[in-house]
C-alpha cells in the first residue's frame, strides 16, 4: 500500500514518524547529515524502539583519509561536526544532547558516515521500519533526519509498504551502510555531545581565576573546533609550563621539540593562560620573517588578540596600525601579548634599553640557539662568556620575567656548554633552574663533566647530597623526592636543603639519597627537568595506553636528488652567468665584512637563474625592493652603491643571460615530477627562498597545465591562485583550506611565509633551491612531515645546479648530514658558515666548521614524559568575550 504525505497538508513528525517508530523493532535511515536534533523530533519514539536504529550519512571527509588513516577520517569528521558550532545550542537544548549521548553511548543507536566523494551528497533520503508487529514498512522522499526537515520545511514523502519496495530501500541502505569507505562516527564527536549537554560558561575572568582550569580557556578556540585540537605531547608541556608558571618560583623552559611537533602553538597557549591568570604583560621574541606568522598563529587557532612592533609602530591582529612617536612609543602597546623582532635586538637598537624597563608575566624567545658566546672556540669553552647581543638580552630580562620560555629544536649547536648557557640564562631569573650560590651546577665544568661521564660520580654521601639538593627537586618528580622533603620539612617553595641537612636524614632517607642518586642523575637533572625535548621517534614508538597507538604516526622520508648525477647541468651560457655571479661576489667580498652581503647575489643565482636576473636587475637600479624576500635581519643600506668593476659584471651577467634561449633546466624536473611521475596526484608543495623564483614557476606551470588551480603561499599582499595563466590575490586562509580539502593540489610558497604552515594533505615537496641556513630545509621538510600526515612515506626532492656552491658543499657535507641531523634533530645553524666559506673559495676554512661539530652527540638530551591530559571533556568554558576583553587590553612599561 501506498501513502503519500506532505507537510502542507499535515506535519510529518506526528502523522508519520512517531507513529511508526512506537514500539517498533529497528530503524535504517539514510540521511543528508547527523544532526543533534534527531532527539527533538522523536526522541521518546526512536528509545523506544526495542532493536538497532542505524543511521547513514553524508560526510566532507575524503576517501584518502579512510584509506591511509583512521585517526585523519575521525578528525575529519569531528571538525565537520564543529562547523555545525554546536556549542552555541541554547541551554533549552542540553536534555536532548544528553538523550543523544545516552542513546548513542548505549550503541543502540548506530551512526555511520560516507564522503561526498564516494556518492556524491546523500539527496535519496530513505528508510526502512520495522514496526511493532514485525511488518516493514518503507519510505522515500526529500525529508532529513532533522527538526527542521520533519516539523518546518516544506517536504514531500512517500510511504510502500509492499515486499518489493522495502526489499529495494533495504538494499540502498545496506549497499551504503556496508561500503568500505564508510566509517563509524568519530569517538570525539561523541564526546564533545556528552561534553556539551552539561556545559556552562564562567562569565568573569575573575571567576575562572579562582580556579583557573587550562581546558576552560581553549577547549573551544579554533585550534580545538576548526583544527584537530592538540596531541598528548603538546597539552602535557601547556599543563607543566602554566603548573610551573603559578607555582613558587614561575616556568622556566627550554621548549626543545623536533620540527614538525608543533612547538609554537604549545608557547602560544601557554602564554595566553599565562597572561589570562595575571596582570602583567607577555612579550613574544621571534626572528624578523616570523612575528607575522606569530601573529597570524595566535589569531587563526587561539582567536587570541595580539600586536606587533614592525620596527616603526604597533600593528594589531586586525592590521590597525597605532601612532607612533618614535622607537618610545613601544612602551605602550595595544594589546596584552607584543611581538617583537630578535633582530631589533641583534642590532643593538635602543628598542632593547625600552624592553628592559618593564617587567612582565612571561618571556618567549623562538630561535633560542641564536643567543649565544662569542667566544665558543677549541679549548674556550668553559672560559668565561661573552654573550652576543641576544644572549646578553636574555642575562638582563630574565629577573624581570616571571616565567621565560625558550624554544629552539637545536639546544646543542657545537658544544654542550651551549645548552648550559641556555639554562644559566633562565636561571638568572630564578634559582629554581641551576640552584642558588654554592650550587655545582653553576659550574658548567663540572656540572658537563658528570653529565656526560668525563668525571666519575660521586661516592661520598656529601658530595652526591650537594648535587641533590641545590636545587631539590620538587615533591612532584616522584615520591622519593616528596618523602625527602617531608623528612626535612621543606614545601616546594624551599628550592634547596642546606648544606648540613643530610645529617638530619634518618638512616633510612640517607640510604634513600643513596639509591636514588643514580636515578637523579639520569632522570631529574636540572637539564632534564627545564630542557623539554621530545623526538618524533620517541613519539612514533611510543604506545599510547589509552588509543592502543602510537603517540604519533610514523612518517618516513624519502629523498630524491641526492646521488651526485643528479646535479642539474647548467647549459653553457647559464654556466657562464654564474661564474659571472661568482665573479661579483668576490669583488663584493673585498668590501663588505658580512658573510650575508659578500654571497647576495649567488644565494640567489642557486635558486633559479630567473631570480638572478631580477636581482641583477634590481642592484642596477633599485637596491631597496631586495629586502622583501631576504630572511636576514640584515639590511643592505652599506652597500647601496656599486663601484664600475661591480656594475660592469653584472652588465654582463645580464648580456650573458639575454643571449640564452633555452629555458632553466630546473623546470625540466619540475615537470617530469609533476606530470609524469604522479607528484601532483599526491599533492605537491614547491618552497623557494625568494618570491621572484616562485612566480616565475607559477607562469611556467600555468603555462603548461591551464586548467589546474596553483596556489602561491607568500606575504599577505602576494598570495593567490594562478589558474588559466591569471593570477587572483586569495587570502592564505583560503588557500590552506583549498589544499585542506584537495582543491589545490599544487602550492608554491616562500620559507617565510611558510612558518607554521600545516600541510598534512600534500605527500610531496620539491626543494627549489637549497637554504644556506640548513636548519631551513629540517623545516620545510617539517611542513609536510608532520603531525596529521596522511601517508607512511613522504617524497622530498632537493634540486641543486651542477658545480654551484650548493654541489660543493653537498660534495663536501653529503656524508656527514645525515648522521648530524639524527644526532641532533636537525642540522644545526652554525653550518650556514660553511655555504659562506665555500662560496667565497675558503675550502680550509669550512672543512674546520665541519670537522667543529661531533661525529657523536655530546649528551642525550630527553624529555620522554607525555602524560594523559584530558582537556577534551571539559564542560566549563572561559567566556569568549570576556577573555578577549582583557587580551585587549594593552600595557605600557
Amino acid at each position: 500500500m501506498i501513502n503519500r504525505f506532505s507537510s502542507r497538508r499535515i506535519r510529518l513528525d506526528h502523522s508519520f514518524l512517531a507513529k511508526r517508530l512506537r514500539g517498533a523493532r529497528g530503524y535504517d535511515r539514510i540521511a543528508g547529515f547527523f544532526s543533534s536534533s534527531i532527539m527533538e523530533v522523536a526522541g521518546e519514539e526512536l528509545e523506544s524502539v526495542s532493536g538497532p536504529v542505524r543511521l547513514v550519512c553524508n560526510s566532507i571527509i575524503a576517501p584518502k583519509d579512510i584509506e591511509t588513516a583512521k585517526k585523519a577520517a575521525q578528525a575529519a569528521m569531528r571538525r565537520e561536526w564543529c562547523d555545525a558550532q554546536p556549542e552555541r545550542l541554547p541551554d533549552a537544548a542540553k536534555p536532548r544532547l544528553q538523550r543523544l549521548y545516552d542513546f548513542l553511548a548505549s550503541g543502540k543507536l548506530q551512526v555511520r558516515v560516507l564522503p561526498d566523494a564516494i556518492f556524491g551528497l546523500i539527496h535519496g533520503k530513505a528508510g526502512v521500519i520495522t514496526l511493532a508487529d514485525g511488518r516493514r514498512t518503507a519510505f522515500l522522499g526529500s525529508v532529513n533526519e532533522s527538526l527542521t526537515a520533519w516539523r518546518l520545511n516544506y517536504e514531500l514523502l512517500w510511504e510502500d509498504d509492499s515486499e518489493d519496495a522495502v526489499a529495494w530501500v533495504r538494499e540502498e541502505f545496506d549497499s551504503l551502510w556496508h561500503s568500505p569507505f564508510a566509517v563509524e562516527l568519530a569517538d570525539a564527536v561523541v564526546q564533545d555531545i556528552q561534553r556539551l549537554a552539561v556545559r556552562s560558561v564562567i562569565p568573569d575572568l575573575d571567576d575562572w581565576r579562582g580556579q583557573p582550569d587550562p581546558a576552560a580557556a581553549v577547549i573551544e578556540s579554533p585550534v580545538y573546533r576548526k583544527e584537530v585540537g592538540l596531541w598528548e605531547h603538546q597539552k602535557h608541556f601547556v599543563k607543566i609550563a602554566f603548573d610551573a608558571h603559578r607555582g613558587a618560583h614561575g616556568a622556566r623552559f627550554v621548549l626543545a621539540d623536533q620540527v614538525g611537533l608543533g612547538k609554537t602553538i604549545q608557547l602560544a597557549m601557554a602564554a595566553q593562560l599565562m597572561a589570562l591568570v595575571g596582570d602583567k604583560p607577555v612579550l613574544i621574541l621571534a626572528p624578523k620573517p616570523l612575528i607575522w606568522q606569530w601573529q597570524g598563529e595566535l589569531n587563526t587557532l587561539l582567536d587570541m588578540p595580539s600586536a606587533v612592533w614592525d620596527g616603526r609602530g604597533w600593528v594589531d591582529e586586525n592590521g590597525i596600525e597605532y601612532p607612533s612617536a618614535g622607537p618610545e612609543s613601544i612602551r605602550k602597546c595595544p594589546r596584552r601579548v607584543g611581538i617583537v623582532s630578535t633582530g631589533l635586538i641583534v642590532a643593538g637598537s635602543e628598542i632593547r634599553d625600552w624592553l628592559l624597563n618593564g617587567r612582565y608575566a612571561c618571556v618567549i624567545l623562538d630561535e633560542a640557539h641564536r643567543a649565544r658566546r662569542r667566544n665558543l672556540g677549541p679549548g674556550k669553552e668553559y672560559d668565561p662568556a661573552e654573550p652576543n647581543n641576544l644572549l646578553r638580552f636574555l642575562w638582563d630580562i630574565s629577573p624581570r620575567t616571571r616565567s621565560l620560555l625558550l624554544a629552539t629544536a637545536t639546544p646543542v649547536q657545537i658544544h654542550p656548554i651551549e645548552a648550559w648557557d641556555l639554562l644559566d640564562a633562565l636561571a638568572r631569573g630564578s634559582d629554581a633552574v641551576l640552584g642558588g650560590y654554592g650550587s655545582p651546577w653553576r659550574q658548567p665544568r663540572h656540572a658537563l663533566g658528570l653529565l656526560l661521564g668525563r668525571e666519575e660520580p660521586p661516592t661520598e654521601d656529601a658530595d652526591r647530597w650537594a648535587w641533590m639538593r641545590n636545587p631539590l627537586p620538587p615533591a612532584a618528580e616522584g615520591p622519593d623526592y616528596s618523602a625527602l622533603r617531608r623528612a626535612l620539612r621543606l614545601s616546594d617553595a624551599d628550592l634547596m636543603a642546606t648544606g648540613g641537612s643530610f645529617d638530619r636524614l634518618r638512616p633510612p632517607d640517607r640510604a634513600r639519597v643513596r639509591r636514588l642518586f643514580p636515578r637523579f642523575l639520569e632522570q631529574s637533572n636540572p637539564f632534564i627537568r627545564h630542557i623539554v625535548l621530545r623526538t618524533r621517534e620517541y613519539l612514533e614508538t611510543t604506545i599510547d595506553p589509552e588509543s592502543g597507538e602510537p603517540f604519533l604516526k610514523p612518517v618516513e622520508v624519502r629523498l630524491h636528488g641526492e646521488r651526485d648525477e643528479d646535479a642539474i647541468a647548467l647549459p653553457p651560457f647559464l654556466e657562464d652567468a654564474y661564474h659571472l655571479a661568482e665573479a661579483f661576489c668576490g669583488l663584493l667580498a673585498e668590501r663588505a665584512n658580512a658573510g650575508f652581503f659578500r654571497t647576495l647575489l649567488l644565494r640567489r643565482v642557486g635558486s633559479t637563474i630567473e631570480a638572478g636576473r631580477r636581482t641583477v636587475e634590481k642592484l642596477l637600479t633599485e637596491w631597496a625592493t631586495l629586502d622583501e624576500d631576504e630572511d636576514d635581519e640584515d639590511t643592505l643600506s652599506q652597500l647601496r652603491t656599486l663601484t664600475s668593476a661591480e656594475r660592469a659584471l653584472l652588465q654582463r651577467f645580464l648580456k650573458a643571460l639575454e643571449a640564452n634561449q633555452e629555458r632553466d633546466p630546473k623546470y625540466r624536473i619540475v615537470r617530469s615530477l609533476l606530470l609524469e611521475q604522479g607528484w601532483r596526484e599526491l599533492g605537491c608543495i614547491i618552497f623557494s627562498q625568494y618570491f621572484d623564483s616562485v612566480i616565475w614557476l607559477a607562469n611556467q606551470l600555468t603555462a603548461e597545465i591551464p586548467e589546474e588551480e596553483i596556489g602561491i603561499y607568500a606575504g599577505a599582499r602576494r598570495s593567490g591562485i594562478m589558474h588559466k595563466g591569471v593570477f587572483t590575490a586569495a587570502a592564505r586562509e583560503l588557500i590552506k583550506e583549498r589544499v585542506r580539502t584537495g582543491e589545490i593540489r599544487v602550492l608554491i610558497g616562500t620559507d617565510a611565509a611558510s612558518e607554521g604552515l600545516n600541510l598534512q594533505r600534500l605527500g610531496t615537496l620539491i626543494n627549489l633551491d637549497l637554504p644556506w641556513n640548513p636548519s631551513r630545509l629540517e623545516q620545510r621538510k617539517g611542513r609536510i612531515q608532520r603531525i596529521g600526515q596522511l601517508r607512511d612515506t613522504v617524497d622530498v626532492y632537493n634540486m641543486r645546479y651542477a658545480g654551484s656552491v650548493e654541489d660543493r658543499v653537498h660534495a663536501l657535507l653529503s656524508e656527514r648530514l645525515e648522521n648530524i641531523a639524527n644526532l641532533f634533530g636537525q642540522i644545526p645553524d652554525i653550518l650556514e658558515d660553511v655555504w659562506i666559506d665555500i662560496a667565497l673559495g675558503e675550502i680550509d676554512r669550512a672543512k674546520r666548521t665541519i670537522d667543529a661539530v661531533p661525529k657523536q652527540h655530546p649528551f642525550e638530551l630527553r624529555y620522554h614524559r607525555v602524560e594523559k591530559v584530558d582537556w577534551e571533556s571539559c564542560s566549563r568554558v572561559l567566556d569568549t568575550d570576556a577573555r578577549k576583553r582583557f587580551l585587549t587590553t594593552g600595557w605600557t612599561i
